[in-house]
């Protein structure tokens, strides 16, 4: 199903970035054509990202470097819901980071210091930091005491040559080791969505979520009473949505399809 009319009526759009709007460095088809619709048929919008590495900023630049100007404040990462949340939970606490800048410098801005003797919580992203040495150091530190955090739940992340190790995958032999379970804040947590709507002073009615992922994006929009439009251009194929007991309610090829 699709009706390109009733999306394009809505006024706020949640969107995913990976999949979605790009591969890697690779632009998507009609993305850059979609953000400027979205711009000029004054649309609010808002990059809702699972990925943990980047900060807004760069986020935004990195769009720029694709053709795409978005201002920074168009962006929310599970960074940035993870440091928020573990600030409301421990303010002030200490944290074990396996993980990128992004994720490392929203935990600093939220009040938080770095530990890597007696950490109140681990907590994992994505990133080329993650070692042998690096797993077996969390492992001991939540054998000791501390709490397994991961940004976000996701196995895999689309790239420009296939898919690679995401959030989820990397959490799992940590999870394995000390039979202990991860929360992860990133989609499909009902926080990353509330955060989203805020951000976006919206009504979930006047809302669409748009994502590549049936596991993530879409059980997201489908627990939050969003509409939900799932585009075939990354991780999903339209062979694997009737094994998932939930659907979207739109399915599209791209979001090149969204602009009249």
């Amino acid at each position: 199903m699709k009706d390109l009319t009733y999306i394009r009526s809505k006024t706020a759009f949640i969107i995913d970035m990976d999949g979605v709007i790009y591969h890697g460095n690779r632009l998507l088809k009609g993305a850059l054509e979609f953000v400027e619709w979205l711009s000029h048929n004054h649309k609010a919008f808002l990059f809702l990202t699972n990925s943990s590495e980047r900060s807004p900023l760069e986020l935004s630049q990195k769009l720029a470097r694709l053709g795409v100007i978005v201002d920074p404040e168009h962006f929310y990462t599970s960074a940035l819901a993870t440091a928020g949340f573990l600030a409301s939970q421990h303010p002030g606490g200490s944290v074990y980071v396996i993980g990128e800048p992004g994720l490392i410098q929203a935990l600093y801005d939220a009040g938080f210091t770095m530990n890597n003797v007696n950490p109140n919580y681990v907590v994992v992203g994505e990133g080329r930091g993650y070692s042998l040495e690096a797993l077996e150091r969390a492992v001991r530190l939540i054998t000791g005491g501390a709490r397994l955090i991961g940004t976000n739940p996701d196995l895999t992340g689309p790239v420009e040559g296939g898919i690679v190790p995401a959030c989820g995958s990397l959490v799992a032999p940590i999870e394995l080791a000390t039979n202990t379970k991860a929360y992860f804040v990133g989609k499909p947590n009902p926080l990353m969505m509330r955060h989203g709507l805020r951000r976006l002073t919206s009504r979930r009615e006047d809302t669409v979520i748009i994502g590549d992922r049936m596991d993530t994006d879409i059980v997201a929009g489908v627990e939050a009473e969003i509409e939900t439009v799932l585009v075939l251009s990354g991780v999903t194929k339209i062979t694997d949505i009737p094994r998932f007991p939930y659907q979207p309610r739109h399915i599209l090829e791209g979001v090149f399809e969204i602009p009249e």
